[in-house]
């Protein structure tokens, strides 16, 4: 692939690109591409992605969110016979770091045919509603909405945490939430409530999609030193800068290794973070 002497609109200007969505993704995601890349946007009709998996359980996912993704992106683009498209896939849970704080992990991808590329770019936000919760009254109903910030957010009833038989989504507003849901603890009880996470439905989550996609679109406009191929970046950081007293190599990052996804050049980039010590007071050493 000899792109030395390409742009990126030489690269996408002008070309057709497919979005693997029914959730209305495209709303965040279509105006970035548009406008950094040039490309021309389309949806393909009748693209039912709850054949990979819902939030809700009626289809389980089988496969980690990046394998996903590319799935649905390769099925969009033979759908639609387009030579590049982009798929997301998000998962929610416990943040990987921060205890007791919950994440929305999207990851977005990127499928080049025509240059051979494949650009995947994430975002790990604690901006996210996400939750659930077992209730038997109406005070408890109407508090998990105020939390989850019903009615712009959407919300989900169920008998219990797994069960699927039993789901009701989609509601309206708040008098048809707290019908369904009266009829529901008549018969059962209890019922558990949680946050609607498909996109369309959460703006939340679809603010961080549209933050993924400008990471994309980052990693996109970083060219590789010796082929310029899109997508040179991050793929490894190496902690152990030293500490400003006693010269400890601390946990903060020492530097990056950046990789060419093409031509499978790397290079080291020294203190990505602007400074060459640390301060004692982040050293196990002096501050153990």
């Amino acid at each position: 692939m000899n792109l030395q002497a390409k742009s990126l609109h030489d690269l996408f200007g002008n070309r057709k690109l497919v979005i693997a969505t029914k959730h209305q993704k495209e709303k965040v995601i279509a105006p970035i591409l548009e406008a950094a890349l040039g490309v021309k946007c389309i949806v393909p009709e009748n693209f039912d992605t709850d054949v990979f998996g819902t939030f809700s359980g009626e289809k389980i996912r089988h496969e980690d969110p990046i394998s996903t993704a590319r799935k649905k992106c390769k099925t969009a683009m033979k759908l639609t016979n387009c030579d590049i498209g982009i798929a997301s896939e998000g998962s929610f849970g416990a943040h990987p770091h921060l205890y007791f704080v919950n994440a929305d992990d999207e990851f977005i991808l990127l499928i080049d045919k025509k240059n051979n590329l494949e650009i995947i770019a994430r975002e790990l936000s604690t901006s996210t509603n996400f939750g659930g919760e077992e209730i038997q009254t109406k005070q408890e109903l109407l508090a998990f909405a105020k939390q989850s910030l019903f009615p712009s957010h959407g919300l989900i009833l169920r008998k219990e945490k797994d069960d699927i038989e039993t789901i009701s989504k989609d509601f309206k507003d708040l008098n048809h939430l707290e019908e369904v849901f009266l009829s529901m603890q008549s018969k059962y009880g209890s019922v558990f409530i949680e946050t609607d996470m498909r996109a369309m439905m959460n703006p939340t989550r679809m603010e961080v999609i549209g933050l993924a996609t400008k990471r994309l679109i980052e990693k996109i406009r970083s060219r590789c030193p010796e082929c310029a191929s899109p997508g040179f970046s991050i793929t490894e950081t190496k902690s152990g800068l030293p500490c400003g007293l006693c010269g400890f190599p601390t946990q903060s990052t020492l530097y990056h290794v950046l990789t060419c996804a093409n031509c499978e050049f790397t290079r080291r980039e020294m203190f990505p973070n602007k400074k060459e010590k640390e301060e004692p007071m982040y050293c196990d050493n002096c501050n153990p």
